[in-house]
């Protein structure tokens, strides 16, 4: 069996690359499975085997072309219905970077599914249609991807080849979207245009676009700059683990171990653990490669301190002169994401960084109109897919900073305390 993965990505080398991690969003027919196929594909990501595969498939079907959706289209309803219904992940390195894929459905009644798919995604590809142009669907992802925080958003906007690469077509699409993106907190947007079909500055730049002078779509996912998405200001240690190997080697030894979801730690810092209030300095930072000078997020990382104070699991190292919000009421935005409404007083288990605690549904405020962003004042009935702004009250404070200025602290689910199903993510406001 021959491999076309990229044979140039060294073992150890490909360990230490960065990751960027991106989702796909757009409405249905829009061509994301084909994309990512096609990126799959051109970037020699895929086996020989694979490929033939698909061919097979897409020969049977009586397909004109190679169906490379089929690469990321698993589920059998998927491939009965040509649609996208659940959250495929798909994993793939270029010389340059590593990449996990979340390739999410279109369909209104999957929002909670896009919710999923990119909340942790440093990227969003949107992709339009170059014939229908900005639709209902184009306006709600590109809603959720601003409410999600994602710092990167692409627009690709797919099957030039059906309108012959019209560039004044392109340039109309590009003005809608700017139009509307203007009015949400959008860092960083481009526009490609694209024939996933065909190929046409996917990977390659096309010769059929010579009046488009950016990238092509494989240049900017390998150059984007997102080292300074993460939050390097306010120092986050949320601990997940008190290591105590009572050993006679390490007989004394305890440390902290958990993910930096903020800021720049070093040994020497002078930091106070919440909620307790005690203060000490960092001893040291390890790793199972050794020590280090300094460690941010979100890297994974052991803390010792020089005092042995109380900290245990939820507890959160920060700096003394830059502390999070400590609170019993938030406010948040929240998506539903269960059959259940959410019921107002109701009571849910909430899990936020290494904490969990119980709260209940203090206030329904509005519901959002994620089509045209109006507020919906007098329906308070939330049910599945539904975006709304409530307040909550926990049992125990919690340990915040808002989403929109680090999404590790500022972000949180809901469980049902029966089921104990996630019902709700939200994204905290103050």
């Amino acid at each position: 069996m021959t491999n076309k993965t990229t044979d140039n990505v060294e073992a150890d080398g490909y360990l230490d690359m960065e990751l960027l991690r991106f989702t796909t969003a757009g409405s249905v027919d829009d061509g994301k499975s084909t994309l990512i196929g096609r990126l799959l594909y051109d970037s020699k990501s895929i086996f020989e085997d694979q490929y033939e595969a698909i061919e097979e498939s897409s020969r049977k079907k009586g397909d004109e072309n190679v169906n490379l959706a089929l690469l990321t289209d698993g589920l059998r309803a998927e491939r009965e219905q040509g649609i996208t219904i659940d959250v495929a992940y798909r994993y793939f390195a270029t010389p340059k970077r590593k990449f996990i894929i979340a390739d999410t459905p279109g369909h209104i009644q999957y929002t909670r599914n896009m919710v999923t798919g990119a909340s942790t995604a440093n990227l969003a590809l949107i992709l339009v249609d170059a014939r229908k142009g900005v639709v209902e669907q184009t306006f709600r992802h590109t809603f959720i991807a601003s409410l999600l925080g994602i710092p990167h958003i692409v627009f690709c906007i797919n099957k030039m080849d059906l309108i012959d690469y019209d560039e004044d077509k392109f340039e109309e699409i590009k003005q809608a979207i700017e139009d509307f993106s203007s009015k949400l907190d959008v860092k960083d947007i481009r526009f490609i245009p694209i024939s996933a079909l065909k190929g046409d500055n996917v990977v390659n730049t096309s010769a059929n676009t010579p009046w488009y002078q950016g990238g092509t779509l494989l240049y900017l996912l390998e150059t984007i700059h997102i080292g300074s998405d993460h939050n390097h200001i306010d120092c986050r240690f949320p601990v997940q683990h008190v290591i105590r190997p009572q050993s006679d080697a390490y007989h004394d030894f305890r440390g902290y171990a958990g993910r930096i979801a903020g800021g720049v730690f070093k040994p020497g810092d002078e930091v106070v653990a919440l909620p307790s209030g005690f203060s000490s300095r960092i001893k040291s930072i390890e790793t199972l490669d050794g020590e280090l000078k300094e460690a941010f997020a979100p890297q994974s990382v052991t803390m010792t301190l020089e005092d042995e104070i109380d900290i245990s699991r939820g507890d959160m190292i920060v700096r003394a002169n830059n502390k999070p919000h400590v609170d019993q009421d938030v406010e948040m935005m929240v998506c539903w994401m269960n059959e259940k409404p959410l019921m107002l007083n109701g009571k849910y288990t909430l899990k936020h960084t290494t904490n969990e605690v119980r709260c209940i549904i203090k206030e329904i405020q509005y519901k959002v109109d994620i089509n045209t962003l109006h507020r919906i004042e007098d329906d308070k009935d939330i049910r599945m897919n539904d975006i709304a702004r409530i307040k909550i009250r926990t049992t125990k404070p919690l340990l915040f900073d808002r989403y929109s200025r680090n999404r590790n602290t500022g972000s949180l689910i809901l469980i049902d305390e029966g089921t104990f199903e996630t019902v709700g993510a939200g994204m905290i406001i103050t």
